[in-house]
């Protein structure tokens, strides 16, 4: 796969690998990033993965100009098939209870596919979802793997907020919101679990490249497991 490389900012450089969102661009995401996290080159700042894309932020008084800075790295990226296999991301089930008081638009995906609100559930617990990148808000996950049965556009008018550990759908994806913020996607269910936590490190429960599934569960369930305590571990 061919990737271009552009200058973001004075400090700050990407690699992107696609212009489009696919399972083998994200592979390479993972792989480069996971490669310079571990040889830790001295002068680079911060590594930022995307959907099909990396941002290095760098230290020009280390690594000199764009150009200099850009050939140090694309001899990572030239080198990187030749590297060990990327780790694969752990695999993280989140439980969910759907509809109700904490899916408020799971009516409205069921009547948009012409199915019940049952098999709404079905399809999205049934699913597969690997962690594309983190962003939007602290420690959201952009879960990619919704099965197309269920692709919804989003709310015409968005929620100006939505609850921490409501689940939703956009389009071809689906995603927890990790803290109470305004948004657009259709919620279907809630979870009781902490998706970020600044007091654990790392702050968000999921990272790129990770692998997720949900699980329904009872209101009674959600309940009690909320009432057990902190979540923040």
């Amino acid at each position: 796969m061919r990737y271009t490389m552009f200058p973001l900012s004075e400090n700050a450089l990407t690699i992107r690998f696609s212009n489009e969102i696919s399972d083998e661009a994200h592979e390479r995401v993972q792989k480069l990033t996971r490669l310079l996290r571990c040889e830790a080159m001295e002068g680079i700042i911060d590594i930022v993965p995307a959907f099909s894309s990396v941002t290095v932020y760098y230290n020009p008084l280390v690594l000199g100009t764009y150009e200099q800075a850009s050939r140090d790295i694309s001899e990572k990226v030239e080198g990187m098939e030749r590297a060990a296999s990327a780790l694969a991301g752990r695999t993280v089930v989140i439980p969910v209870c759907y509809g109700g008081e904490f899916g408020p638009d799971l009516p409205e995906v069921a009547q948009y596919h012409g199915i019940t609100e049952e098999e709404v559930i079905r399809l999205h617990s049934a699913g597969t979802y690997k962690v594309y990148m983190i962003g939007f808000a602290p420690g959201f996950a952009y879960l990619g793997g919704l099965p197309s049965q269920l692709a919804t556009p989003r709310r015409a008018v968005p929620r100006l907020l939505v609850p921490e550990g409501s689940v939703g759908i956009a389009d071809r994806q689906t995603g927890v919101y990790p803290l109470a913020t305004p948004g657009g996607w259709q919620i279907i269910g809630k979870t009781p679990l902490s998706l970020f936590c600044a007091e654990r490190q790392p702050p968000s429960l999921l990272q790129a490249g990770d692998v997720v599934q949900f699980h329904p569960m009872t209101e009674k369930e959600y309940r009690m497991w909320k009432n057990n305590g902190d979540f923040c571990s």
